[in-house]
């Protein structure tokens, strides 16, 4: 069977010529079809295109969002040199305090920020981050890690100050530092005439004479080591304190504390009384110091 054909005529301007052109039912078909799926196609890049673009954030949006992580990049640099300030202030306070507990530092911690101490120059959070953009990124890092290790530094110095003012605060609780009960200074620390032999002997302690039963208190923390009877001193009482430190009371009338009790500074641990070899009630106090008797006196504060 032979195939439809269509005849397009086609008449030219100023001629009276016809020409006549013959497409195929087949060539229409694929023509329309090409024509349409064309449309449709273009018509699906349009719409993706317009899709792409409402999804896309604006020009003026991204430059909004770069400006804003620009700002968060400056306030971070800004807080960077706070910080870094923070670190010198600590460093500065800990001098102090090593002036003032007459502590060295040392060689090894002297520089806060390192061998040789150079502090890293400040950020210039000013400059237009569109010129030196990655040049303060590259700078904030590097100060980060010079924070990083000075902090390191700061707090080994600071555990090694604390550690030393720790001994020291319990030395200083150890040591005896107040009177150990109230009246006045009968007798002193040194050589003497004894009141029962007339002959010069040296005297160990001082005598603080009180009335009978006036209390006496611990002048350090300390252990009571013996409670009992010895010779001359009647009813004695001592107290190690450690950092070689101790303390002897005689002529008591009453303990207050057993042998092996911890007592603290302040702490009431007997009563005044005439025991022994004593012409009146009073407290004779004693300060040994590696085992050598030292002149009470001399770590009385109040």
């Amino acid at each position: 069977m032979a195939s439809r054909q269509t005849t397009l005529v086609i008449i030219p301007e100023n001629t009276s010529r016809v020409r006549q052109f013959k497409f195929s039912r087949a060539f229409i078909v694929f023509a329309t079809c090409f024509a349409v799926l064309s449309v449709t196609a273009i018509s699906v890049i349009v719409y993706d295109y317009c899709k792409l673009k409402k999804a896309l954030p604006s020009k003026h949006a991204l430059e909004r969002e770069v400006a804003d992580q620009r700002a968060q990049i400056q306030a971070f640099a800004k807080k960077i040199g706070a910080l870094k300030s923070d670190i010198i202030a600590l460093h500065e306070f800990e001098k102090k305090i090593r002036v003032i507990a007459n502590v060295e530092r040392p060689a090894n911690q002297n520089a806060v920020f390192g061998i040789g101490g150079s502090m890293p120059e400040n950020l210039d959070t000013s400059l237009p981050l569109t010129e030196k953009h990655n040049s303060l990124l590259r700078q904030m890092h590097a100060q980060v890690e010079h924070l990083h290790e000075a902090s390191a530094v700061q707090k080994d110095a600071f555990e090694e100050l604390h550690k030393y003012l720790e001994s020291q605060k319990s030395l200083l609780a150890s040591t005896p530092a107040i009177r150990p009960t109230t009246g006045w200074l009968s007798s002193g620390f040194g050589y003497r005439i004894s009141p029962f032999t007339g002959l010069k002997e040296f005297h160990q302690g001082i005598d603080i004479a009180t009335r009978m039963g006036t209390p006496i208190i611990a002048p350090a923390d300390g252990t009571v080591t013996f409670t009992g009877t010895k010779g001359g001193l009647g009813k004695c009482m001592v107290i190690k304190h450690g950092y070689g430190m101790v303390t002897r009371y005689g002529h008591l009338k009453k303990y207050l504390v057993k042998r092996g009790t911890r007592v603290k500074r302040g702490d009431k641990i007997a009563l005044v009384g005439n025991t022994g070899r004593s012409t009146a009630p009073h407290l004779h106090y004693e300060v040994h110091l590696n085992g050598i008797p030292v002149n009470p006196v001399k770590y009385i504060l109040n």
